[in-house]
């Protein structure tokens, strides 16, 4: 069984067919367990976020695999399977494990090096825990890329490299509006995202936030949060605050438009001579594109920010290939172990297979030797064990070294048939080992969920 990665993000596809693909609740659990059913699939986990929707699992066929989850995933969005496979990319084996570990840093993000894809990388290992559809295998590599993406931010400065999402969508509203501390914000939304829009409006000083929400409660703990001027409104009153407001991010759960041109526009936009920047970081989109036609408004979406963090990307070259350094020595270490643990179970089983032949044979001889008193007899039970032992040391040990190198596991397979072990007892004591060890992700990996996802 093998590790293969099938997905698409904003570096592979456009933001409408991100925002087709993405999927949450009830849906992400159906396509979990869809996957798991497939043939050549053993394991599963999802990764589905405002920029990335990813397919982990653990097949033994590569062909197999990618075709039962090209054609789930096709089948899930409603996207044509030809047009859908033109932007799926695909990792295998160890090209996956790497791509794993980079994610989990925050190299494949729009915003190189932030931190929200950690909590939601937990949050598909939580959930692929809770639904049975992850086994040792993937439950190794997902562990392990959450430490390693916590190492690369604890030792590196690639959180300066791309602060976050909203970081580089103000900074846009910066260049349109100038300095945000003569702004009235309007926030939509109480969610992750729109949080760091409230923490980070307050520390520019902006003028006035308001955020409305649904849930009005939510809202007013949002408020209550700012650094700045701020105060809460329940959704039903957000035409009431579009007149007055200069910045407005939203980001919702809405499957449809929260804010159009006519809507804007009957509040003044476009009419009033007053300039207006409006951030979209919801997926499917809040805002329809359509306001950019009115006179004073800009908008920045997905794609738009996009482009601001390539430029972006250059302030911290350091920090992202200090990174990406920290994550080839992880992936190396990780495949070298992974190679040499596959081997143990192998033997053990041959330990196991030599024990019970010594055991036969000692139970042998006392039949045709019952005068032996017990002092020869524990002398000739030790003598021989000792004999076994010796003999299997030096070929088990150098097993477990040649298997860390690529290609290790031929290793193991030479073992099985030299010994004629018994297939199915390699298995039996991998299975046995991860029940008895598996556990939570922990390490205090944070739960904050990436950008935008919902």
């Amino acid at each position: 069984m093998s590790v293969l990665v099938v997905g698409l993000s904003h570096r592979s596809a456009p933001v409408a067919m991100l925002e087709r693909a993405a999927v949450t609740g009830d849906d992400l659990v159906k396509l979990l367990h869809e996957v798991n059913d497939c043939a050549h699939v053993g394991e599963t986990a999802i990764v589905s976020t405002c920029n990335r929707v990813e397919v982990y699992a653990v097949v033994d066929k590569f062909h197999g695999g990618v075709s039962g989850i090209s054609e789930l995933l096709s089948r899930h969005s409603g996207i044509p399977l030809d047009d859908l496979s033109r932007h799926l990319y695909v990792h295998y084996e160890d090209r996956a494990v790497q791509h794993a570990f980079a994610v989990a840093c925050g190299l494949e993000s729009m915003v190189v090096g932030e931190g929200q894809i950690l909590g939601q990388l937990r949050q598909a290992f939580r959930l692929a825990q809770e639904h049975g559809t992850l086994g040792r295998e993937l439950h190794d590599v997902l562990q392990q890329a959450l430490r390693v993406g916590k190492r690369a931010h604890h030792e590196t400065g690639i959180d300066k490299a791309g602060a976050s999402l909203v970081s580089v969508g103000l900074e846009v509203a910066t260049a349109h509006l100038g300095p945000l501390d003569r702004v009235r914000a309007l926030v939509v939304g109480a969610g992750s995202m729109s949080g760091l829009a409230v923490a980070t409006l307050g520390r520019a000083g902006a003028r006035e936030i308001v955020v409305a929400n649904r849930t009005f409660e939510r809202a007013a703990r949002l408020a209550d949060s700012a650094a700045s001027p701020a105060r809460a409104v329940e959704l039903s009153a957000l035409d009431a605050e579009l007149a007055a407001a200069d910045l407005i991010v939203s980001c919702t759960g809405a499957t449809g438009l929260v804010l159009t041109a006519d809507r804007l526009a009957a509040r003044g936009a476009g009419a009033d001579g007053r300039r207006r920047f409006l951030l979209d970081l919801a997926l499917p989109h809040d805002i329809d594109p359509a306001v950019r036609r009115l006179d004073g408004v800009e908008l920045a979406g997905l794609d738009d920010l996009r482009t601001a963090q390539e430029a972006a990307e250059a302030i911290g070259p350091e920090a992202v290939e200090a990174v990406r350094r920290i994550v080839r020595d992880e992936v190396a270490v990780f495949l070298g172990a992974a190679r040499a643990a596959a081997v143990a179970p192998t033997v053990v089983a041959l330990r196991s297979k030599a024990a019970e032949v010594v055991e036969a044979e000692l139970s042998r001889l006392t039949g045709r030797l019952p005068e032996l008193d017990d002092r020869a007899r524990k002398e000739i039970t030790q003598t021989v064990r000792r004999v076994v032992d010796k003999l299997l040391h030096a070929p088990t040990v150098r097993v477990k070294e040649l298997a860390s190198a690529p290609g290790g596991d031929t290793y193991a397979d030479a073992l099985r048939e030299l010994f004629d072990l018994d297939p199915k007892a390699p298995e039996a004591v991998a299975r046995a080992d991860f029940r008895s060890e598996a556990r939570d992700v922990g390490d205090g990996a944070p739960t904050e969920r990436e950008g935008g996802a919902r």
